[in-house]
């Protein structure tokens, strides 16, 4: 009785996140800010903007899906992922982006929690629901618009009207299916090019 105790105890401080692991946290963190920073660029064309989350899980698929493998515990991916939001909102953006990606960052955490951790097949499908949380960026233009105007006019007039037609409902419905696809995709590079790191971490 004692033993399976002990046991448990165990069990219970492997599962939770150590210095080491906030490394890693922090490591990733600053990888992918730098990717979505890099991929976001493309945003210089109004019309790119629209296709940026699909681009984004296409080229960070195989960084997220590695993190997975090397930090397999509760709340991994959500504090990873929550990491980039808050420095976009100290940056000016507005509060649609951290609200936007606390739900998405959630979803993503409990559909890798549901495959405990160590399946493949739902840590591409929380990689998919991840790879949405850009698309908060886009809707400021709908949920906080005079706020994302004031910070988009630096671009110009010009640029900041073309997003204004761009930007609508339905064509953000495209923008997630795209930010899905592109996760999909993404995920599945990983999975290729990853094979070794998920046989070594025990991920099937």
């Amino acid at each position: 009785m004692q033993r399976s105790s002990i046991i448990r105890r165990k069990n219970m401080n492997d599962k939770k996140l150590k210095i080491k692991d906030l490394v890693t946290i922090g490591v990733f963190a600053i990888i992918c800010f730098v990717v979505m920073f890099a991929v976001g660029m493309m945003g210089v064309v109004p019309i790119l903007f629209l296709i940026y989350p699909t681009v984004l899980g296409v080229v960070s698929g195989t960084i997220v899906m590695l993190f997975m493998a090397k930090v397999q515990k509760p709340w991994a991916l959500f504090i990873l992922g929550m990491i980039s939001p808050i420095i976009m909102l100290l940056g000016g953006h507005t509060y649609v982006v951290v609200l936007h990606s606390l739900v998405v960052m959630f979803i993503a955490e409990m559909i890798r929690r549901a495959g405990g951790y160590k399946s493949l097949k739902f840590n591409m499908l929380a990689f998919m629901v991840f790879n949405t949380w850009i698309c908060g960026s886009l809707m400021q233009m709908l949920l906080a618009r005079e706020k994302y105007i004031e910070l988009s006019m630096m671009m110009g007039k010009e640029y900041v009207d073309a997003l204004i037609e761009l930007i609508t409902y339905p064509h953000m419905a495209l923008v997630y299916a795209g930010a899905l696809i592109g996760g999909l995709i993404g995920a599945y590079i990983g999975k290729i090019l990853l094979k070794k790191h998920f046989t070594k971490a025990g991920i099937a």
